[in-house]
């Protein structure tokens, strides 16, 4: 007889993705204690230890690895379930969980509003992190749908562009490139840069625009946050290569500027992208084609 709940399970995984109990807790918003409380209750059905603690840091048990694997496939088919019942209801309203890269933070919350005003019986559930671990997070099936700027090449997915994603270098407008016009970028050669951590989108389009033009900048500092990186090139620190969604605060109050050089901006786009064998629920279907036929205009308008 099963002696642990589907709500132990789902805080467990979360608990397992962050390896961290406050930001589990904040996820699911709950209280510390509630989680720990649940994650006992699981190791006491499950007869064996799943979390340990080393110093500040949690990490998983062999015994809790295999758990994460299984319970997450079990999750990803129980989503399924709910998905072909709400295909066979024929109904616009049910779950989406939405997986987004950090930069397209700037303007999908804007789309989820214009979205719920069409749909408001759609839940969204949103998750925003880097390019890498949202692609765990779609590899596993554990979210529906991904916003974000170049589809993966080793992923069987559908990607479908829906909006433009123009990319540029910017500066501080103190700063001596500030005053270029239509250079060419080998003047960037042994600039001093601020740069997204590898693996990231940005970080990616960035290597290939220099390498391409064989240019070699200077890598001071690498940054998580696009919020950072623009704060350090307004201090002065250096340039930084960013999409220009989300410079649009800080372009038009001339905190920063775009730099003019040949070549740039070069103009990528986002993509919604899913597994290929995903079947979509309608409340899914509904928001891809939804981002689709409308984003594009709207992101040009608001970014």
């Amino acid at each position: 007889m099963r002696r642990y709940t589907l709500k132990q399970l789902d805080t467990f995984l979360e608990v397992a993705r962050e390896l961290s109990v406050s930001r589990a807790a904040e996820k699911l918003h709950v209280t510390q204690p509630a989680i720990s409380m649940q994650l006992r209750q699981l190791e006491q059905a499950m007869g064996v230890p799943l979390l340990e603690q080393v110093g500040r840091r949690i990490r998983l048990t062999d015994a809790g690895a295999d758990l994460q694997r299984i319970a997450a496939g079990a999750a990803a088919q129980l989503k399924e379930l709910e998905d072909a019942m709400a295909a066979r209801r024929g109904l616009k309203r049910g779950r989406l969980e939405l997986g987004i890269v950090t930069t397209a933070k700037y303007f999908v919350p804007m789309l989820l509003v214009r979205f719920r005003k069409k749909f408001p019986d759609i839940e969204v559930e949103l998750k925003i992190n880097n390019r890498e671990s949202i692609l765990s997070l779609l590899v596993r099936n554990e979210i529906d749908l991904v916003i974000m700027g170049r589809a993966p090449d080793d992923i069987e997915c559908s990607a479908t562009p829906f909006a433009a994603n123009p990319m540029g270098i910017v500066s501080a407008p103190d700063h001596p490139l500030a005053a270029s016009r239509k250079a060419p970028l080998s003047i960037l050669k042994d600039q001093d840069f601020v740069a997204r951590e590898k693996g990231s989108g940005t970080r990616q389009a960035m290597e290939r625009l220099f390498a391409k033009h064989r240019v070699r900048p200077r890598i001071v500092m690498e940054l998580p946050s696009n919020e950072t990186i623009k704060q350090a090139v307004m201090a002065g620190m250096g340039l930084s290569f960013l999409s220009l969604r989300t410079l649009r605060h800080e372009l038009d109050s001339g905190h920063l500027v775009p730099l003019d050089l040949e070549d740039l901006p070069i103009v990528r786009h986002w993509y919604v992208t899913h597994l290929a064998s995903k079947r979509l629920s309608p409340a899914v279907h509904a928001f891809k084609t939804f981002l689709i036929e409308e984003a594009g205009p709207l992101v040009d308008a608001w970014a």
